[in-house]
């Protein structure tokens, strides 16, 4: 202890001249998580009922061999098969589109102030809306839903590309056309039935849950709060080795702790990688590349992504995403809200001087599935990269390569072994009997 305490002595001055490390993790700063729900949420987790064609679950995009994303640049969802950068499309049920943005990482969601979620923060709380949410379905949004991550579970079993299958494809796909999302004969409701039909689950949702004694009175909501449960005991994420050195426990290494003072000091990352999860929840213009479909009306023709731009409609907005959590971000390539670098070393020095490096991105490092569509559209489009370029405000941040090795030592310490291997791990199979994917 009176070598740690040395040691702390020796480094705290450098850090006192930055911005203050934040405070250790503790219990309070996450919700109570029932494990019984939590082990139910796991099934639901990995069950592919709960997709328009029984196909996809929710571990397909979000599984614990990629570091609970999918490895992909841009995923496949709904006409996949396989898994992570093995996955490609089904001939038989081909899909129209990739995923528009890169499958996030789970880790810390349970915290409390994850109070916004998706790349755009579409969906927040709000506890001026009746449902206490803000998201894209207004004042038509379900009450019930015990957790904004709870909510934020259900909406990619609406998307087409991701778990509902398109138009005609099935009932959930069908509905969703049809704009019957909440109430009887919704999407969520049929997805709600299927479960109730399975008497391991329904045995399972009436003995958790005090308002459900019976199969026909299984909602939507207790689903997606199962599902969220799991969610926040299985990717709880503070025994990191940095976690460790906040606690008094032990010390950082010595490259580590020279990124850390860079870090928390002149490369000035922590401006928006702030807080015990290095997340300020804000929106950045970082001048990330656009690959992909982009984020369209259907009646737009157009491949670019304006990120937080579609949700608020301010200008200022355009090109804004959401600052990402970095812990265990160094097991979770690829980077950037399209997925656009693939290794995090790149992805750092593209935060150096973001405009330089979008004029200068070399495309071949994307990690995609083979598929008949032009990925690079966006890329193509001077003025669309001209746009990109000018929402960038952060000048470009001069560092040598020692320096960039020691961030890279730094957030690496930030990566925990124990929340990638998961708590309950991957079940050996589910109630419905589809296929669990390894």
């Amino acid at each position: 202890m009176y070598r740690f305490i040395i040691y702390l002595m020796a480094i705290m001055p450098c850090f006192a001249m930055a911005n203050e490390l934040p405070a250790p993790v503790v219990d309070a700063d996450y919700r109570h998580v029932d494990f019984a729900e939590a082990a139910l949420g796991q099934l639901l987790f990995y069950d592919p009922l709960l997709s328009g064609n029984k196909e996809v679950a929710c571990a397909t995009c979000h599984h614990p061999r990629h570091g609970t994303s999918d490895g992909l640049s841009l995923g496949l969802g709904d006409g996949g098969v396989g898994l992570g950068p093995k996955r490609t499309t089904d001939p038989d049920n081909m899909p129209e589109q990739r995923v528009p943005r890169n499958s996030p990482a789970l880790f810390n969601l349970g915290a409390r102030e994850f109070t916004v979620l998706f790349h755009d923060g579409r969906i927040g709380i709000d506890p001026t809306r009746p449902s206490g949410l803000r998201t894209p379905l207004d004042d038509d949004m379900t009450a019930g839903f015990a957790s904004l991550l709870s909510a934020q579970t259900m909406f990619p079993v609406l998307s087409p590309d991701e778990m509902a299958g398109h138009y005609s494809e099935n009932d959930v796909s069908k509905a969703v056309r049809q704009g019957l999302i909440t109430g009887e004969s919704g999407a969520w409701d049929i997805l709600a039935r299927r479960v109730a039909g399975i008497e391991a689950y329904v045995d399972s949702f009436t003995a958790i849950y005090p308002h459900v004694d019976r199969a026909n009175q299984i909602s939507f909501t207790d689903i997606s709060n199962a599902v969220a449960a799991f969610m926040e005991f299985e990717w709880r994420s503070d025994t990191a080795p940095f976690d460790s050195f906040l606690r008094g426990e032990t010390v950082l290494s010595e490259t580590a702790t020279l990124g850390a003072e860079l870090f928390y000091g002149e490369a000035g990352c922590s401006g928006c990688h702030s807080g015990p999860f290095q997340t300020d929840h804000d929106f950045h213009a970082m001048a990330t590349p656009q690959i992909g479909p982009g984020k369209a009306a259907r009646f737009e023709s157009h491949a670019r992504d304006e990120g937080r731009f579609r949700v608020t409609g301010n200008p200022i907005d355009a090109y804004k995403f959401r600052t990402p959590s970095l812990r265990n971000v160094a097991m979770s390539a690829p980077y950037g809200h399209a997925g656009t670098f693939a290794t995090l070393e790149a992805f750092v020095r593209s935060h150096l001087d973001p405009v330089a490096a979008l004029g200068t991105y070399d495309v071949t490092q994307v990690v995609l599935p083979k598929f008949d569509v032009d990925d690079l559209r966006a890329m193509a489009d001077e003025a669309d990269l001209a746009a990109i370029a000018a929402a960038v405000y952060t000048p470009p941040i001069a560092l040598d390569e020692a320096q960039i090795a020691t961030l890279l030592a730094f957030l690496d310490s930030l990566t925990d072994t124990a929340a990638m291997a998961g708590r309950l791990g991957v079940p050996a199979s589910v109630p419905s009997g589809l296929l669990v994917q390894r």
